[in-house]
């Protein structure tokens, strides 16, 4: 992480160690405020009073959410600029935790999707910020602040029985003090919400931008890459189905892995704690991904690999469910791993910060839309099969075709520039 301070696109940045520790922080607050409630979800059913089903859509608002938010997301950072949007983003989110623990369905489902709604915008400009201020180590500090994410994630889902237990308040004082964390990290960020935080070269990179752009007019040469040219490319498409069939797969597995393991004898308690090893074992590839992703010359192999990793957790489940210990980490694995290297392609495979704002929306949008149609889907396989087998089937048929995506994603190429006619 040392080198990172010192690389040529923040070299002139005052403070660059301050820059990084809030990328790392903010990564924080893109998974721990929305999967830390499924511990709860009983207490909430009891407390105010709705069934399996409502509860369903509650674990599914926030994947909603990206889907409606994203898309718009990079107009916003056109607008007020990376830092502010992202500072916007945790402001959202800290008012989506206030009002869920208010006390009624309504204050539930608005805070949650307004948590949602802060984490679609953090998770399309992180990509991006990543890119413009450390164009160098995208893959390193990508890696660094999934496991970050992945880290935090499972120490809230982990603590979160523990505090509703310990106070008065239950559910309500658990929830809430996840609030901690937005309002830490908006104390951190907030030097850099002032343009003079902007790397020099940054902004020099702007002026030659919008200079190459009026000689490339004047001389009918390419213009400037727009979001359209990334919704044109092949592969834009292979980036985002490899990040959506990702997505589809982790969100199933989080909805209905305790379920496939009461079915097969588990009891309540083991089926909640390898419930929260597979959020820990999504973030524990990022050990092995920060050194390994700056050394490799494409990703071919990694993202055809991992995968094959959640393709053999799927198949052990299916045949072999009393190792679940072993397919658990398997799946946790690698989801996390893929994650890593979806979130690196949306700067690896842009020619500038820019662009990888709009691949990173594309790719969220399309691919949260898609994680919020697995868990009905693969519940309505259940429902009619009786069990879980072809649910898991079907898993597995989709963990094939995303090694597939993933070997043509993870070549060394970048998005086409926008055509001139475009």
């Amino acid at each position: 992480m040392t080198e990172l301070c010192h690389s040529s696109p923040v070299r002139r940045l005052s403070h660059p160690a301050v820059l990084i520790a809030g990328i790392l922080l903010i990564a924080m607050n893109l998974r721990a405020p929305f999967t830390s409630i499924a511990p709860l979800l009983e207490r909430l059913q009891a407390a105010l009073g709705f069934n399996a089903t409502a509860a369903g859509l509650l674990m599914i608002l926030p994947l909603l959410a990206f889907v409606v938010v994203s898309p718009w997301v990079p107009r916003l950072a056109r607008g007020l600029g990376l830092e502010r949007s992202l500072f916007l983003a945790l402001v959202t989110i800290a008012a989506g935790i206030v009002l869920r623990v208010q006390g009624s369905m309504l204050a539930l489902y608005l805070g949650i999707g307004l948590i949602g709604a802060g984490i679609a915008v953090g998770n399309v400009l992180l990509p991006s910020l990543v890119k413009r201020s450390f164009a160098q180590h995208v893959a390193l500090l990508t890696s660094c602040y999934v496991l970050t994410m992945g880290i935090m994630a499972a120490i809230a889902s982990a603590l979160m029985v523990p505090l509703a237990q310990g106070s008065s308040a239950g559910w309500q004082y658990a929830m809430l003090i996840v609030v901690v964390l937005p309002l830490v990290t908006m104390g951190v960020w907030w030097p850099q919400l002032s343009r003079r935080s902007l790397p020099a070269a940054a902004k020099e990179a702007e002026k030659g931008a919008e200079k190459g752009a009026e000689k490339g007019a004047e001389k009918g040469a390419a213009r400037p890459v727009r979001q359209a040219a990334v919704w044109h490319s092949p592969l834009a498409w292979q980036v985002t189905l490899f990040m959506g069939i990702n997505s589809l797969l982790f969100y199933t597995v989080n909805s209905w892995l305790p379920s496939i393991l009461a079915d097969n004898g588990f009891s309540a308690e083991k089926a909640g704690s390898l419930h929260g090893l597979l959020q820990l074992a999504s973030a524990l590839p990022g050990l092995i991904l920060v050194p390994l992703m700056p050394r490799l010359k494409d990703q071919r192999l990694i993202a055809f690999a991992t995968p094959c990793m959640s393709l053999a957790g799927f198949i052990g489940l299916w045949l072999m469910p009393k190792w679940a210990l072993v397919w658990v980490l398997l799946l946790g694995a690698g989801s996390g791993a893929s994650f890593i290297l979806a979130l690196s392609f949306m700067g690896l495979r842009a020619r500038d910060a820019m662009q990888s704002a709009s691949l990173s929306s594309m790719a969220q949008t399309l691919g949260y839309l898609l994680a919020a149609m697995g868990p009905p889907l693969i519940g309505a396989l259940y429902d009619m099969q009786g069990n879980w087998q072809l649910a898991l089937m079907v898993c597995a048929v989709l963990s094939v075709l995303m090694a597939g995506v993933g070997w043509l994603a993870g070549r060394d190429r970048q998005l086409p520039e926008a055509s001139a006619s475009e």
